[in-house]
C-alpha cells in the first residue's frame, strides 16, 4: 500500500500545483514527432521522461524486459505487479532530488527528458475490449426523473448490481483527437417514421476508465476481494454520447450507435498505487450487495476531483461547467470487475472499464449537459454570452481530475476533444 512521504522531492523543478509530482508518476506512451518512434514515458512536472533511454542505459531492469521501446504499454502491464512496483520506485529513486544517476549526468538528461509540449502522445495501450458501466446514482436517478416516473427513477436492477454495457474498443482515442459529429436515425415527432440526420443532442459524460491489468481464464470469475489486484490504473474518459440517437435505439437493448463513435481518454495512467493514499468508503449501499459483491475493505472508493470545461470556437476563456468528485460512485471499480465476470466472461490486459457519468448531489456537479441543462431546458451561459443545452460544432470539451492530500498532488492531466461538424452523405451514388 502506497503512502505519501512529504519528504520525498525530486531534482527537477516542478510547480506545487502539478498534477504530475514525483509522488504519481504515470505511463504514457509518446513520440517526439507526429510520426516518430513510439515509446514509453512518464510525465513529471512539465516533462516527460522516456523510459526506453533508461531501460537501454541499463538503470531500469525488470523481470522478462526489455518492456518500454514498444508502441503500447501492454507488455509491461501483462508483466504483473512486481515490476509495477519495482519501476516504480526504481524511476521514482532516480527522479529525487537525493540520487546523482540522473540529477548529475546532463548528457543524460538531454536524451532522456522532452517538454511535454513539444511531444505528441498516443493511445497509452492496445485496448481488446471497451465496457461502460451506469455506476452513479445521482446521475441514473437525474435520468430516470427526466424520462421516467421521478418516484420510480431508478430500475429495480439499478442497486442490486453495476449495470453496464460492452462498448466499442475500437473507437478508445487517445485525447486531442477531433471527434466528428455522428449522424443516425432520429425520432423528433413520435407519430412519424425516423430521419437520417446529424445528431442535435451532443453530449459529453464526464467519467473515469480503468484499465485492467490482469486478466482471468474463461469460466474462471475474478472474486471482488481480489479484484483491485486486477487493476492497473486510471485515466479519464469522455465518454461521448449522441441523445437523441440513444432515445430512438436504445429500447430495447441498450446504447448502440449512440454510443459507437468516440470514446475519448487522457494519455496518462495514473496507477493505482498512486492513487493508494486518496483511498476512501463508496457510499452505503442499501439493500446489502448480494454475497459476491460484497467487499470486506470499506475503502474501496477514492478521492479524485474531477471538472469538465467548456470552450466554443474564438473564444478567450473556458467555462467551467461541472465540479465533481469520484466519491460518489455508489459501485465500486472492484464490484464492477467482479460482476462483469461473474458469468465466466474473460478480461484483458489492456481493457477499459467506464466508471459511467460521475454526477454529485448539486446541479453544478452534474456530468453531462443533459443534467445540467436539464434536458434543454435551462440552458447554461458561456463566458462571453453564449448559451448551450448541448455540444455546438466547433466546442471544445475539457475535462481534469486530481487526488490532493496533506499539500501533495497526483492528477490526470486532461482529456481534450473538438468536435467537427457532421460529414456529408450523398446516399443516391
Amino acid at each position: 500500500m502506497s503512502t505519501i512521504d512529504k519528504n520525498l522531492s525530486s531534482f527537477l523543478d516542478i510547480a506545487t500545483d502539478s498534477d504530475f509530482s514525483i509522488h504519481n508518476l504515470p505511463y504514457g506512451i509518446f513520440s517526439d514527432s507526429i510520426d516518430g518512434k513510439r515509446r514509453a514515458g512518464i510525465a513529471i512536472g512539465e516533462q516527460v521522461l522516456d523510459l526506453s533511454v533508461l531501460e537501454a542505459e541499463g538503470l531500469l531492469s525488470l523481470d522478462g524486459g526489455p518492456y518500454f521501446d514498444q508502441n503500447t504499454l501492454n507488455a509491461f502491464i501483462d508483466s504483473g505487479r512486481d515490476n509495477w512496483s519495482k519501476a516504480r520506485k526504481t524511476i521514482q529513486t532516480l527522479l529525487s532530488s537525493d540520487c546523482d544517476t540522473l540529477r548529475d549526468n546532463t548528457d543524460l538528461q538531454q536524451i532522456a527528458l522532452f517538454q511535454q509540449s513539444d511531444v505528441t502522445m498516443h493511445l497509452p495501450v492496445q485496448v481488446p475490449g471497451f465496457t461502460d458501466f451506469y455506476s452513479s446514482k445521482e446521475h441514473a436517478t437525474n435520468v430516470g426523473t427526466m424520462f421516467r416516473d421521478p418516484s420510480n427513477a431508478l430500475l429495480p436492477n439499478w442497486t442490486e448490481m453495476p449495470v453496464g454495457y460492452n462498448g466499442r474498443a475500437s473507437t478508445v482515442i487517445v485525447s486531442g483527437t477531433d471527434v466528428i459529429r455522428p449522424s443516425g436515425q432520429l425520432k423528433p415527432n413520435a407519430d412519424d417514421r425516423p430521419i437520417f440526420s446529424p445528431c442535435k443532442r451532443l453530449d459529453f459524460e464526464l467519467e473515469t476508465a480503468f484499465v485492467v491489468g490482469k486478466g482471468n481464464n474463461i469460466g474462471q470469475p475474478i472474486a471482488v476481494d481480489n479484484a483491485i489486484d486486477h487493476i492497473f490504473g486510471m485515466v479519464l474518459l469522455n465518454d461521448w454520447s449522441a441523445r437523441d440517437i440513444q432515445k430512438w435505439e436504445y429500447v430495447p437493448l441498450g446504447p448502440f450507435n449512440a454510443k459507437t463513435f468516440a470514446s475519448e481518454v487522457s494519455p496518462w495512467i495514473v496507477t493505482m498505487e498512486a492513487l493508494a493514499p486518496f483511498k476512501m468508503p463508496c457510499p452505503t449501499q442499501e439493500p446489502k450487495p448480494l454475497a459476491y459483491l460484497n467487499e470486506k475493505n470499506s475503502n474501496n472508493s477514492y478521492d479524485i476531483h474531477l471538472s469538465v470545461e467548456l470552450l466554443p470556437e474564438n473564444a478567450e476563456e473556458a467555462t467551467v461547467v461541472c465540479e465533481t468528485n469520484f466519491k460518489y460512485m455508489y459501485w465500486s471499480m472492484a464490484q464492477q470487475l467482479t460482476h462483469h465476470t461473474i458469468t465466466g466472461c474473460k478480461v484483458e490486459v489492456g481493457d477499459m472499464m467506464g466508471s459511467g457519468t460521475i454526477s454529485g448531489p448539486m446541479p453544478d456537479s452534474y456530468g453531462s449537459m443533459l443534467e445540467i441543462a436539464w434536458n434543454a431546458t435551462k440552458p447554461v451561459t458561456l463566458q462571453g454570452g453564449e448559451t448551450r443545452s448541448f455540444i455546438e460544432d466547433g466546442d471544445t470539451v475539457i475535462m481534469k481530475g486530481y487526488s490532493e492530500k496533506d499539500g501533495i498532488r497526483v492528477g490526470f492531466g486532461e482529456v481534450r476533444g473538438k468536435v467537427l461538424p457532421a460529414l456529408t452523405f450523398d446516399f443516391d451514388k
